[in-house]
């Protein structure tokens, strides 16, 4: 990749329902500190509020702005149209409610160049506009909330098994055929753990940012952490030794919580020991989690960090053999621009 003419680059956004955040996500994109030529696909699902027609205002005011249709309004068919439907050699996934630094691009097509990776990524910068979005945010950048994920929490640039989004080099794309469409979750784990098993590198670094705005109610992040431990069970049962202890951490406590509570009630008080221990150790984590945010927000950290751990321990759980055994292995045709 050469200095004087930085690669072209095809950022591919999946949208479903982001009338919220589009527009800034679309305007962080288009005012990157980078050189090269850039464009952008929209791939629009079926959404119900304003979303396409933010999209549409997007196309007129931008040549560089083009959509394409998702009728499925799932996220990797979006993923892959958008593909499709782009033309450069370096492919950079951003979501709807994403907000890219402002040398993100420029930063991950050197990174690209520096490791020989096929794909980089950073740091998911989780970023609340009120108080309980502050408590989430400070929940998913804590260890006691997400484990050892650095892209979740930070740490030194190496090579990782996933990354928060990534920056592609497109031939890997076409090589393994984009996203695998059965995942309706979990996709970008699913997609980086081939790439590993092809060969090629995953690389983290912080210098790295993209900023989130996490979901805006408990039922909201209940449902988002119940969609990822049920997906990430069946990447477990379809990739077999793609797990790992740090993902059996919140189902282990899903189970040891529920036995404690039944033992309590039905046999020995000292049965709550454990879900007793479980409220103290979220509640004293969340103290340095919270350090300099408002009071509200703080006294919200321990229901986010319980929303998200049992959210997750019961999806995974829960998540049935069927829905594993539906999601097969397909040679698809490579995913290639037209």
């Amino acid at each position: 990749m050469s200095e004087l003419q930085p690669p072209a680059v095809s950022v591919i956004m999946p949208v479903l329902n982001e009338e919220r955040h589009l527009r800034t996500s679309v305007r962080h994109i288009l005012e990157q500190e980078y050189a090269g030529e850039l464009e952008v696909v929209i791939a629009l699902g079926p959404s119900t509020d304003r979303t396409d027609e933010i999209a549409a205002e997007l196309v007129r005011e931008d040549p560089r702005v083009h959509t394409v249709p998702n009728p499925t309004g799932r996220t990797p068919a979006a993923l892959n149209a958008a593909i499709k439907a782009s033309r450069h050699p370096i492919v950079v996934r951003v979501d709807g409610h994403g907000m890219l630094s402002p040398n993100y691009i420029a930063t991950a097509v050197r990174l690209l160049d520096e490791t020989g990776a096929q794909n980089v990524g950073g740091i998911m910068h989780a970023e609340g506009e009120n108080a309980w979005e502050q408590a989430v945010a400070a929940a998913m950048t804590s260890k006691i909330g997400v484990g050892n994920a650095a892209f979740h929490t930070g740490g030194a640039a190496a090579p990782a098994e996933t990354v928060y989004l990534g920056v592609f080099r497109r031939e890997v794309l076409e090589k393994l055929g984009g996203y695998n469409e059965e995942f309706i979750r979990a996709q970008d784990w699913e997609l980086n753990f081939r790439i590993r098993e092809d060969g090629g590198l995953i690389w983290f670094s912080p210098e790295l940012k993209v900023s989130y705005r996490p979901r805006p109610s408990v039922k909201a992040l209940a449902k988002q952490y119940k969609n990822y431990g049920r997906w990430r069970h069946v990447v477990a049962r379809y990739h077999q030794g793609s797990i790992n202890l740090r993902y059996l951490a919140a189902p282990t406590a899903v189970v040891a919580i529920a036995a404690g509570v039944v033992v309590g009630a039905a046999v020995t008080p000292w049965g709550l020991v454990v879900p007793a221990g479980y409220l103290a150790a979220i509640t004293a984590g969340s103290l340095p989690a919270g350090k300099g945010l408002p009071l509200k927000a703080r006294a919200q950290i321990p229901v986010a960090l319980a929303t998200m751990h049992m959210s997750w321990g019961f999806g995974f759980l829960t998540s049935p053999r069927s829905l594993a055994k539906k999601v097969i292995a397909s040679r698809r045709e490579p995913v290639r621009a037209g």
